[in-house]
Parts: structure tokens; sequence; C-alpha cells
């Protein structure tokens, strides 16, 4: 391949400007550009603006998020209230203790900035050309104040109506650049929200490097450490402060003709619905073992030539899919009595792929659909998953009791046969990609 293909929320159009995420007073002049964006998001879910022609992400001015930001500084806060942080001091760099979770998202840029290292970093922040954009999580913010911000923002107009919205239909309408944003700060909202306490040693931890990073408190000179022994993170790099973005191999397996493409399912997803296997990868593995071993494990399936794609960020979480390509012998049977992840897999042919990619309903998702897989995702507790969602890959819940693999349910006269993902995600590209001819990696063979 000339150049990697480039999937829908993928792209990162924003400049991050990571050198200057330490700078509180960076990050302060930025967010107090006229230009600032904001992206809201509650329980994980987006802002949106909507019409009977599209939607897009409500982007908010600093002034109508002003009121939930808490006190000033916004970044380069001390530990206690109105205290300021020192500049010259690591541990509270961009340090934010108080008000509504928020994380620099980085700079729409439209021409080349000089970021000349001589220029002062206020003056820096003004002198830049392009839109700033910053994520704020409102989970905890009180639904008067919610519903003042909904009905007063400038987002909401030109016909749009302003929701909380179900990420994964919503995003399938945006611009591929509102999904990349939307992605880079989905993750991060998800991450900050979900580690409040130092995976070290349980301690409170704050936020710094403009929501790029948490601190464990008990560094702090205020703690009271008596009778505790010291927090690992005092010393070197821990990822355990870091976000994390956790990477899964989804494969389109084809056989050794490459005129038919493995696919499975699992009872979690929606009916007739099928796509390409996927699964986590392990400590100590490398991309192609870990593709190696998923199609082993979920349907005894021996891989070789396993070829990459392309990668796509799935923000829900926080995986990045990496799609490959893979030669299977389509004449060995098929087991998923291994371990149990998968209802069905079976062999399709390129035929029976393009029937379902010609037809109408064939890469529909609905936004039932959305919901009962956001649904089944987000109810599992304390089970076993290799894979990602399951529009990325299979993404099955360790289930002993499905052993048998069941037909396709009859569709309807005018139904498709199956569905399969859409391209908006990395499953449906290589299944699309692989039917119609256009798989860079085996096209001379094809």
């Amino acid at each position: 391949m000339s150049e990697t293909h480039v999937n829908f929320l993928g792209g990162s159009p924003l400049n991050r400007l990571s050198w200057l995420r330490t700078s509180s007073i960076f990050i302060n002049a930025l967010l107090g550009s006229p230009s600032t964006q904001w992206v809201a998001f509650q329980d994980g879910k987006p802002l949106i603006a909507s019409r009977a022609k599209g939607v897009r992400l409500a982007l908010l001015t600093t002034s109508e998020v002003e009121p939930l930001l808490g006190p000033k500084p916004y970044f380069g806060q001390g530990p206690r209230e109105g205290e300021i942080a020192a500049v010259d001091l690591p541990i509270l760099e961009a340090a934010r203790f108080r008000g509504a979770p928020i994380v620099f998202l980085g700079l729409s840029e439209t021409q080349a900035n000089d970021y000349g290292s001589t220029i002062p970093l206020e003056k820096l922040a003004k002198m830049l050309v392009g839109t700033p954009f910053f994520s704020i999580d409102v989970t905890e913010v009180s639904q008067a104040d919610l519903d003042l911000l909904v009905q007063t923002s400038t987002a909401g107009t030109d016909g749009y109506t302003l929701s909380f919205a179900e990420p994964r239909g919503a995003t399938r309408g945006m611009s591929e650049f509102d999904a990349a944003v939307f992605a880079e700060a989905r993750s991060m909202v998800d991450w900050n929200f979900r580690n409040k306490f130092c995976a070290s040693c349980g301690s409170p931890v704050y936020s710094v490097w403009g929501g790029w990073k948490i601190s464990c408190t008990s560094l702090l000179s205020s703690s009271d450490n008596t009778g505790k022994k010291p927090c690992t993170t005092r010393k070197g790099l821990h990822n355990i402060t870091h976000p994390r973005t956790d990477a899964a191999v989804i494969v389109a397996v084809l056989n050794e003709a490459q005129d038919k493409i493995l696919l499975g399912r699992n009872k979690k997803f929606p009916a007739n619905f099928y796509s390409t296997l996927a699964g986590f990868i392990e400590p100590g593995e490398s991309f192609e073992d870990a593709v190696k071993r998923e199609l082993w494990e979920e349907a005894g399936v021996t891989v070789r030539d396993v070829k990459y794609h392309s990668g796509q960020p799935w923000p829900y979480p926080a995986n990045l899919m990496v799609g490959f390509y893979a030669i299977g012998d389509s004449s060995k049977p098929v087991r998923i009595d291994l371990d149990n992840e998968l209802e069905d897999a079976r062999w399709y042919t390129r035929e029976e792929v393009l029937a379902v990619l010609r037809h109408k309903e064939g890469t529909n998702f609905t936004r039932s659909d959305d919901r009962q897989l956001a649904k089944s995702i987000e109810e599992r507790v304390n089970v076993n998953v290799s894979g990602g969602d399951p529009l990325g890959g299979d993404a099955a819940v360790h289930d002993s009791s499905s052993r048998v693999a069941p037909a396709p349910v009859a569709s309807d006269a005018n139904g498709p046969p199956f569905k399969v993902p859409p391209r908006t995600a990395i499953a449906g590209v290589l299944i699309s990609d692989w039917a119609f001819g256009k798989a860079p990696i085996y096209k001379g063979r094809m």
C-alpha cells in the first residue's frame, strides 16, 4: 500500500500541541479565546445538534460553559481552595482540582503557525491562527444548569435541536472532522471519569497536563501519608497515570482462493448480524501473534500471511482497532467450542457478501440496534471479553451455553440474508474492500 486508508473516527485533525499541555499559562490563554469551541458529554453521550438533514457536534463557546467551569484559574490550581500552583512545580503542571472535568484537545489550524521557542507562551496562544478545542464532562452538573445550557446555546440555531445522544448512532451522520474530534474527546472524557484513585496506592488522584495525565495526591506536600508506604508513582514513568488505549486486532480471514471470507456472530448481536473476528492484544504479543491466536481460539482456524490494512480509533471506551487480512483453510471444519465466544462462524462466498452489501438494508444499523449493543456492553459484569465493540469485530462475551452453530435466521422476502458492519467501522471496510476486489494486500491474486 502506498498510503494507509484513513478510517472513520480517524485522521486526528487537531494539532494536539502535546508539548504545551504542561503550561497552565498557555492553556488558560487558549481557553479564553473567543474562537474556542467546547464538546460536552453526559455519561459518555455527546451533545449533538440535529435536524432533518444532518447531525453535528454541538460546539459550545467558552462564555456558554463558563458557569460550569468552577473557580479560576481553570488550569494551574493548587490543592487548596483559592490556591494557585507554582508554575515551576512539575507535579502541578496545568493541574486542576475543582470544577467539571475538562481536557484540552488541540487546535484546528487554518494555516501553519510559528511555534518559536522564544515566544512567551501567553503571547503565543494569542498569536495562533485556528480554533482551540476543549471537552467538558457535565455528568455531575445539575439538570437545571444543563437545561439552561441547552436552551441558550447558539449551537441550537438554524433549525438544529440539541440533545445528548447515544454516540454509536449519532456519529454515523457526522462529518469526518466532527467524528474524529468526538473520538479523541470521548476517550479522554471516559478515561478521566473512570480513574478517580491511584492504581498503585489507592489515594485520590487529580488532573494535570490539561487533562492528559492524572497524578496521585500522596505526592503533594499537603498530603498526610502517615503509616503509608511511598506510592510507586513517585519515581519513573508509569502508564497507570497516562490515558490508556487498548489495541484489538480486526481480522478478515480469506480462503486460499480468496473468494470466501470467514464471518462470525454472538448472541449479543442484533438479529442476523455477522462481522469479522477480533480480539485484544495480550502482553508479550505482536499484532500478528494476536491475529493467529484469536482465530484459533475463536474459530479453530489456523491462519498465515497476515497483512496489515489500517487502524481505527474506537472510543468505546478507548480502543484502537487494527485491521488485518489473513489466509485460512476453508476446507477444514470451523469449531466454536474452544473458548465458546461465538454463537456461529462460517465461510461466505463473495457473491453472498455482495448480495448483502448491495441491499439497502445490508449495512443499515438502526437506533434500536445501537441501543442494544450499548446496553449489552455496559451491562457486562465479571465476564471475559476478547474482542472490541461488535461493529469493530466479534466482541463476544464468554458464554459456555452457546455450543451449537445455528444457521442465520431466515430474513423476510425483502430483507438481506444477513447484515454486516457499515464502512464507518473498520470491519465493514475490510469486508467491503474484499468483496469489491479492492483489498490492496491481495489485489494481484484475486
